[in-house]
């Protein structure tokens, strides 16, 4: 995995990462402020996929804009397409994890000539923060309004919260008691949640949520003009996005083949294996769609 700096549509410098390999290339849209450790199998040489992807404004090395509140929905999608853009990609399957799922349906909705599949996984395309703790059974209304007193509690005692999470001992013995939280459950390797979040607690962490809160006001999406093939992975335990409302909005459309797993949130760490697997299926698919609309034969291949 090596890194790089591309240059945003307001002049922000970014700090972008890809993998090295002649294979098909995969757009990451990451979850906010994630890191490719988070993705032990996609940045093996062996995965079959040259990943693209970046590292929001003004986290892990990409600038702040100039203008601090350049930080919406509009600007996270504007630079999902400079990366492709830097790349000189034109058209590629999109991949989107946490809130990279509000900004690889946002893509595939505004761009369709750019996307050719869609992954999502354990996200919601909008409303955020009512997504959160769903799987606890709280009211929506009452989880939004205590979620977002939550975040903007979490802003205001920014420099508490880096005076602590800055000088946490990160190591195999931490990663274990994380997946005992409930946050995160048991199944990944603990090496592997170590690596991630060794590199994830070093954020500023009062950045970090107003990067969340300034996606607050999206509401929820209606995915209905996408058309092409789309996998949703959605997380039965998952406190961060509601496994009901993940599936929900992509199961009505034509090419969505939808699967719950069993883990938490953290699917790329805890089911490595099922996002390779899903990758490589939805990558035939579109294959498949892309030979029907060459050759005009839509006949089913074995």
């Amino acid at each position: 995995m090596r890194e790089h700096d591309f240059v945003a549509a307001d002049g922000t410098r970014l700090r972008g990462w890809h993998t090295e390999s002649a294979c098909p290339v995969v757009l990451l849209c990451p979850g906010l402020g994630t890191i490719p450790e988070a993705w032990p199998m996609l940045v093996l040489p062996t995965s079959g996929v040259r990943v693209l992807s970046w590292y929001h404004r003004g986290t892990m090395g990409s600038d702040r804009p100039a203008d601090e509140s350049r930080i919406t929905l509009d600007d996270h999608v504007a630079d999902a397409l400079a990366v492709l853009d830097a790349a000189g990609v034109r058209r590629c399957v999109v991949m989107g994890w946490s809130m990279g799922v509000m900004v690889a349906t946002e893509l595939a909705l505004r761009h369709p000539d750019r996307v050719s599949g869609l992954l999502l996984a354990a996200g919601v395309p909008g409303d955020l923060f009512g997504g959160l703790l769903g799987v606890l059974h709280i009211p929506a209304a009452l989880r939004r309004a205590v979620t977002l007193a939550g975040a903007r509690t979490i802003r205001a005692a920014g420099p508490l919260v880096d005076a602590v999470l800055h000088r946490l001992p990160v190591n195999r013995v931490t990663a274990s008691m994380m997946q005992h939280s409930g946050f995160m459950l048991p199944g990944a390797d603990p090496g592997d949640v170590a690596a991630a979040l060794r590199r994830f607690l070093r954020h500023d962490w009062r950045w970090y949520v107003t990067l969340a809160l300034a996606l607050a006001d999206v509401p929820e999406r209606d995915l209905a003009g996408i058309t092409c093939p789309v996998t949703v992975l959605a997380a039965r335990y998952d406190v961060v996005a509601d496994p009901r409302r993940a599936t929900g909005p992509a199961a009505v459309l034509p090419h969505a083949r939808v699967r719950v797993v069993p883990t938490s949130h953290f699917v790329p760490l805890e089911a490595p294996q099922v996002i390779a697997d899903e990758l490589a299926a939805l990558m035939a698919r579109v294959a498949a769609v892309e030979r029907a609309v060459l050759t005009g034969d839509s006949r089913p291949r074995a």
